[in-house]
């Protein structure tokens, strides 16, 4: 159903939705020739409904809220102005586009992971989703969708199957939005995010299997992790020699970055997963960034990063090389040997200043043995850590 008191808009949407899908079968409605919908309007036998701000004597957004208190209304596609976008984000509708910026490829792939995401709620037989009960992606073709993983507000995570091999594989998918400053920098960092793992060739790095790009999006396909992460190993405790033998990983992995003139910028325990055999694979280098490139962005004060996990240098902003992610590493080891944070406070700035100020924490008295090595990560001044990943091994 599209709602939206004016007749060309409609039809331009109209248009968009029968071009995909030719079966689809569509309601218009004018609020303001037909008058408002009452507020019992449950929106019930649509698929969707696509809500426009074009309301008459009404707000569109109050439109929009009326419609989203209701449990159990079909998800609002709501397409607003730029002077009413931040409200209406904020209502979270199920999406949400800037009426006067449509391109045809992000309408067609924002419809489309709606609709796989209403499908898991619920099933139905209605022509509608079309080639979605298949699992095929309206523009990546070549995979068999099996569920979303996760989502940000201009890219999801999908578990894929790779229809000619029938390898599973992990989708990042980024719907490029010409014109939003913002998501231009995501568009960059998820094609150098590509480029930078595809020059890697290390048994604890993930695998990189296909890239495609269009004017409106991207996709990267990579292999499929099934050991889950580090994280949710920590929360359930990790003995003290897988923990070793995961640093040894993780350190040789590093290395090999490193090697590339490489900084991962970003090494967290949810960063960091595990295969069926136990193996350790580094993912997510989206903030990584060529060591000639770093002095270039810290001169400007941008603090990339999670503050847990955070050198003291690059949580004050300041130049960053190797030694950082030494760094971040001897903290995610300090994690996996007693399942906590060597450094906690109430604020992000709070635990940047820890990193910077406060001693290192000793390890409990059964674990004595890798306190040199932590205190050699997890030193203030880089000059007095390690200097390379390499010598992490040397010490164990």
């Amino acid at each position: 159903m599209i709602i939206d008191g004016q007749a060309d808009f409609r039809t331009l949407l109209m248009h968009h939705v029968t071009t995909h899908w030719p079966d689809a079968i569509i309601t218009a409605y004018d609020p303001i020739e037909a008058g408002h919908l009452p507020e019992e309007f449950s929106g019930a036998g649509n698929d969707l409904v696509l809500l426009g701000s074009e309301q008459g004597d009404r707000d569109g957004v109050d439109v929009l809220r009326q419609f989203l208190k209701r449990t159990s209304f079909p998800p609002v596609v709501y397409f607003g102005s730029e002077e009413d976008q931040e409200t209406a984000h904020k209502l979270r509708p199920s999406e949400h586009f800037i009426r006067e910026h449509i391109s045809h490829d992000s309408l067609v792939v924002g419809l489309s992971d709606v609709l796989l995401a209403s499908q898991r709620m619920a099933s139905t037989d209605t022509l509608f989703l079309g080639d979605l009960r298949t699992g095929i992606h309206p523009l990546i073709k070549g995979y068999r969708f099996m569920r979303r993983l996760g989502s940000t507000e201009y890219s999801g995570v999908y578990l894929a199957e790779r229809e000619s091999t029938h390898l599973r594989v992990v989708l990042k998918v980024l719907r490029q939005m010409p014109g939003e400053d913002e998501n231009d920098g995501a568009f960059d960092r998820f094609l150098q995010e590509y480029e930078t793992i595809a020059e890697m060739d290390h048994p604890n790095i993930v695998r990189i299997y296909d890239l495609g790009v269009s004017d409106t999006h991207a996709h990267i396909a990579m292999e499929y992790l099934a050991g889950g992460d580090l994280r949710t190993k920590i929360e359930r405790g990790i003995p003290v020699r897988a923990a070793v033998q995961y640093l040894r990983q993780i350190a040789g992995a590093l290395a090999a970055v490193h090697e590339k003139g490489v900084l991962h910028r970003d090494l967290k325990p949810g960063n960091i997963m595990l295969r069926k055999d136990g193996s350790i694979a580094l993912i997510d280098f989206g903030l990584a960034k060529t060591a000639k490139l770093e002095s270039e962005i810290t001169d400007k004060g941008e603090i990339f990063g999670t503050p847990y996990y955070m050198s003291p240098e690059q949580g004050h902003g300041n130049g960053v090389d190797e030694r950082s992610d030494i760094y971040s590493l001897g903290v995610i080891f300090f994690e996996m040997l007693t399942g906590k944070k060597p450094f906690k406070a109430d604020t992000a700035m709070g635990i940047i200043y820890k990193h910077a100020q406060a001693p290192v924490p000793l390890l409990p008295p059964r674990l004595a043995q890798y306190q040199a090595l932590i205190n050699m990560m997890l030193a203030k001044s880089a000059d007095n850590r390690l200097q390379s990943a390499a010598e992490i091994d040397e010490w164990l």
